[in-house]
């Protein structure tokens, strides 16, 4: 693991993409302050700039960095939730301006995944995850389902043994405001 680790942060770091297990699905990475790296995983996945994408961190402890109010609900969601959470908080920093959505906000889930974890931790910043699909297709459950246009298309593919998952799911999202209401996007 520490070596895929390795290779990663040296794509990671110059402004690559990598093909990587997510906590969820295989996912199309890149540094999330990195707007030039952002911009390569819109244009390999041909999606408008318009749709955001979401983050990963290994440690809500994080959170303060890339959000402006982390209202106090956001830490009992993320600990008491029972399988990947994404939220969508109302105002981010620290990241690159084309990795948000048009109103400022930002969708962060906490990586819980050994993999993601240590390789955010090694990276220091946060990863972009978003499925590995060109938009509109369907996103890939397994390895075998990426078309080639996304293999070929990213700098560092993740070995597929590495993959931990043995059930697929999407993650849930919920949007919170800053007093801390939330409604539930995706269940």
């Amino acid at each position: 693991m520490q070596r895929e680790i390795e290779h990663c942060l040296k794509v990671l770091s110059a402004g690559g993409t990598i093909l990587y297990p997510t906590d969820t699905i295989w996912g199309i990475g890149c540094d999330a302050t990195n707007p030039l790296a952002v911009e390569k995983v819109y244009r390999l996945k041909k999606r408008m700039e318009s749709k955001s994408l979401i983050i990963l961190l290994d440690d809500a402890n994080r959170l303060e960095e890339y959000v402006l109010v982390v209202p106090e609900i956001a830490h009992d969601l993320i600990n008491y939730v029972d399988r990947p959470l994404t939220i969508i908080y109302p105002q981010s920093k620290n990241l690159a301006p084309n990795v948000l959505a048009s109103d400022q906000s930002i969708a962060i889930r906490i990586v819980k995944n050994e993999f993601c974890r240590r390789l955010i931790r090694e990276f220091g910043k946060p990863i972009v995850s978003t499925s590995a699909n060109i938009a509109g297709a369907r996103p890939p459950l397994i390895f075998k389902k990426i078309s080639q246009e996304i293999i070929k298309g990213v700098d560092y593919i993740v070995d597929p043994s590495l993959d931990e998952l043995h059930e697929v799911k999407p993650s849930r999202i919920i949007k919170l405001n800053e007093n801390g209401e939330f409604r539930i996007i995706r269940k």
